[in-house]
């Protein structure tokens, strides 16, 4: 079965950077599209940034764009989400989730996204 974990929320303050990971298991890595979605109190979950393991594709939404990075390695399993200039409104619980479809030069198929790690608070304070 594919497990996900994602790890590295915390509090931190308006303009400063974390780090989250997400650990896969149970799937032939390059087969799959990782995504981190967030979700804010009484919201659904929004996909946020997302990387296919075959191609290294990625795609983030505008609101982030140019201030989150998502990066892969292969041999561990492991994918990052490199957070810079957080803002007020980044606080949210991250989950990262994990998709087996596949297709060219995209992976923002959020729909898609059907296995979830446990999500991690990050907490942006002014």
């Amino acid at each position: 079965d594919v497990q996900l974990q994602a790890s590295g929320g915390g509090l931190v303050q308006d303009g400063g950077s974390l780090r989250l990971s997400c650990a896969a298991s149970g799937l032939i890595f390059e087969d799959y599209s990782i995504a981190w979605f967030r979700q804010y109190p009484g919201k659904k979950r929004e996909g946020v940034t997302c990387i296919s393991l075959n191609d290294g594709y990625t795609h983030s939404i505008v609101d982030v764009r140019g201030r989150f990075t998502v990066s892969k390695d292969n041999a561990k399993k492991m994918v990052y989400l490199q957070m810079n200039r957080l803002k007020l409104e980044d606080t949210a619980v991250y989950y990262c989730a994990a998709s087996s479809a596949f297709s060219w030069g995209t992976c923002q198929h959020w729909h898609t996204y059907d296995t979830w790690g446990q999500g991690t608070q990050v907490t942006v304070q002014g």
